[in-house]
């Protein structure tokens, strides 16, 4: 029975670190130009944990065979040993700080720093269960909404067109388009439950929280279209939300906007 065990473990193992290191069902491309550092820092977090998790496995198989039961002989044993404990609970503990710094660095970059001058700005508003996707048209202003405007027929976030600054603000449902090389700044908001803003190729996913304006900022270094998410369980049809981001070359981009202001 216990090398029946030791066995299973070892196979278990082994297929774990076939399907790691083989990259089956893994990311997709990184498009953003931060996506390579996000992975760098999942590669290094993945190499130490699987390290850790093929020695403790092995060490695990080869107890259960090294100390497998024999006749009727009981088994010695000890239960404590403050030295071991204080050196593998430190070990552990900086090797997860370690991490956690490193991880951090980079996560700060992309939520703690502003975004750079002349970012696109783009406005997402979720709802269950779509994405408004708002931009600021011509005169770069966002125009005033109030909540007691929105219409989910033909005004989704609210737009006050008394207002002249909201007379040209383009939005689409669904439907993001962003050029290529440019710095974007999302600013993330929510109608009515939490909703997790979630792009894989950018490596950028972000909760969006009612009656919280949340800025990211990213940039995109591939065209192509992408799907946008919500990572976020949402409500019973939040399978259905779903959008799409257009990565297009700068005239491009200017023409799909034109078209739109055009509406």
């Amino acid at each position: 029975m216990g090398l029946a065990l030791a066995l299973v473990i070892g196979l278990i193992t082994l297929g774990t670190v076939i399907l790691f290191v083989g990259r089956f069902w893994w990311f997709p491309e990184a498009i953003s130009e931060h996506g390579p550092s996000i992975d760098r820092q999942f590669m290094l977090t993945l190499t130490i944990i699987g390290i850790a998790f093929v020695l403790a496995q092995a060490a695990l198989a080869f107890f259960i065979v090294r100390y497998r039961r024999r006749g009727e002989q009981r088994a010695s044993y000890w239960h404590e040993s403050p030295r071991l404990e204080v050196l593998w609970t430190t070990i552990t503990a900086a090797v997860f700080i370690t991490l956690a710094i490193l991880g951090q660095r980079v996560w700060a970059q992309l939520h703690l720093n502003a975004p750079p001058p002349g970012a696109l700005q783009v406005e997402v508003t979720a709802q269950q269960f779509v994405w408004n996707i708002r931009y600021p048209g011509p005169d770069g202003k966002f125009g005033r909404t109030r909540t007691e405007l929105i219409n989910d027929v033909d005004n989704p976030v609210g737009l006050d067109f008394t207002d002249p600054a909201a007379q040209d603000d383009i939005v689409t449902v669904n439907q993001m388009a962003i050029p290529v090389n440019r710095d974007i700044h999302v600013i993330l908001r929510s109608k009515d439950v939490i909703h997790s803003f979630w792009v894989p190729p950018l490596r950028m996913k972000q909760d969006a929280v009612p009656g919280l304006a949340i800025n990211i900022h990213f940039k995109a270094v591939k065209t192509g279209q992408f799907e946008i998410a919500c990572a976020e369980l949402c409500g019973l049809t939040h399978h259905r939300m779903r959008g799409f981001l257009l990565v297009l070359p700068e005239p491009e981009f200017q023409k799909w906007l034109q078209q739109r202001t055009n509406l």
